[in-house]
């Protein structure tokens, strides 16, 4: 089985604008990027990955993952969801039998997570790590990929279920790292 991952990523100048009254632009690049990097680095210590590739229509980002050791995958198509199975499209023709997807905004994600989703691939088709607040997808391996169609946004684990969209969820992360640091 060779599992590859895939994080979307949207233009830095669009990126987190729930966040816009408390943070500004460039805190709400900053923050994602701060993300982006522990999401990269978590995937690749859980040594459970053949390949960890970013999509997104933002050259600075895409120029950034490589340095961090990710694969470059420039949107082809404009779309949340169909630029997801583009790439998809993309990581099957190179090799992937299964797939991770999974959001660039988890802080709290271990590697350990990573392995449990994989672990629970070998006996589901379909592993889901729902968001926090029940409305929305954190992270989806599929066997193979794209054995389900992307279907994300509103109506679509406990570390995977915390992303930073709002002031809310910055003050559970907030609360969370506390509690971890003790």
């Amino acid at each position: 089985m060779t599992y590859r991952a895939l994080i979307p990523v949207k233009m830095l100048n669009e990126v987190k604008s729930r966040l816009a009254p408390y943070l500004t632009a460039q805190q709400r690049a900053e923050l994602v990027l701060d993300m982006l990097h522990h999401v990269i680095d978590t995937l690749r210590e859980s040594e459970a990955l053949a390949a960890i590739s970013v999509v997104s229509p933002d050259t600075a980002i895409l120029q950034q993952v490589q340095r961090w050791g990710a694969h470059a995958l420039q949107e082809e198509v404009h779309g949340h969801n169909p630029a997801l199975t583009a790439a998809a499209r993309r990581e099957l023709a190179a090799g992937a039998t299964a797939l991770l997807t999974i959001s660039a905004d988890l802080p709290l994600l271990r590697a350990v997570d990573i392995q449990c989703m994989i672990e629970q691939s070998r006996q589901y088709a379909v592993v889901l790590a729902p968001a926090r607040d029940g409305t929305g997808t954190n992270a989806l391996l599929m066997r193979p990929p794209l054995a389900l169609p992307y279907v994300s946004g509103p109506g679509s684990n406990t570390h995977t279920a915390l992303d930073i969209d709002t002031i809310e969820d910055l003050t559970l992360l907030q609360r969370y790292e506390a509690c971890l640091k003790n």
